[in-house]
């Protein structure tokens, strides 16, 4: 396979060898590559999770929120869950 790069990608990839972060061109394309696998991965993770809340409000099992407190209350909620998930992810590696 052929990749052809701007000039802007040969300077940054040349930056990353002459750095130390990559040894070579193909190694700083894989790490890219990786990266993009993983951006797409959760990508599709995030469709998913669309699809499901909203089959789920199709199905009345929505939250109401009609108060400041309300949205205060779940953004609390929403950001305990995320900090969790971001302590497990790191814990697993």
């Amino acid at each position: 396979m052929e990749v052809l790069l701007t000039d802007d990608q040969k300077a940054f990839v040349r930056q990353a060898i002459e750095s130390g972060r990559n040894s070579r061109e193909e190694d700083a394309l894989q790490e890219a590559m990786l990266l993009w696998e993983a951006r797409e991965r959760r990508r599709v993770e995030i469709i998913a999770a669309v699809d499901q809340a909203e089959a789920s409000l199709a199905r009345g099992q929505g939250r109401r929120i009609t108060t400041r407190e309300d949205a205060s209350r779940l953004a609390d909620e929403i950001k305990q869950r995320g900090l969790a998930r971001l302590t497990a992810e790191e814990n697993n590696r």
